[in-house]
């Protein structure tokens, strides 16, 4: 298994419409809507896969109680999560396993997921959220994303 550097940073914000504009002023960024992947968890999620950023915010009924509510009431606005690309999710997983982490949340995202909801950009995506915020002051997300082969 190999690390293939960072494949985006998750920005925890309190509206999402102003961080978009900031960040598509300050990088040129482009974001794609992504509220399906947050709305069980109470939060609004766009994606910059041009600029490696993603961004968060709660929900308009769930500020109090969404998953970044938390930490937005503990840190403000910042970066709470880090994507690392590795080429094996599985090897990977198994790893961090052994070093006493533990995957809070995962995912696995079918073809006809990825086409549906991510635009089809990728022929894999799959996320092993890990339990790493005490230790490393942010969560850390082994995400096996490969982009489609063009033909």
């Amino acid at each position: 298994m190999a690390v293939n550097g960072v494949n985006r940073i998750l920005i925890a914000v309190h509206d999402l419409e102003a961080a978009k504009k900031k960040y598509h002023d300050l990088l040129g960024a482009t974001f794609l809507d992504a509220h399906w992947t947050g709305t069980p968890f109470g939060i609004a999620v766009s994606i910059a896969w041009d600029a490696g950023i993603e961004l968060c915010a709660p929900l308009p009924d769930r500020e109090d109680s969404s998953a970044v509510s938390g930490f937005l009431a503990s840190h403000g606005e910042g970066v709470m999560n880090v994507f690392f690309n590795v080429t094996d999710g599985e090897v990977a997983m198994e790893r961090a396993t052994r070093h006493g982490y533990t995957s809070v949340h995962s995912l696995d995202y079918t073809q006809a997921e990825i086409d549906k909801h991510l635009g089809g950009l990728f022929q894999r995506y799959q996320e092993f959220n890990l339990d790493t915020a005490q230790r490393c002051g942010f969560t850390i997300s082994l995400a096996r994303i490969e982009a489609k082969q063009e033909s």
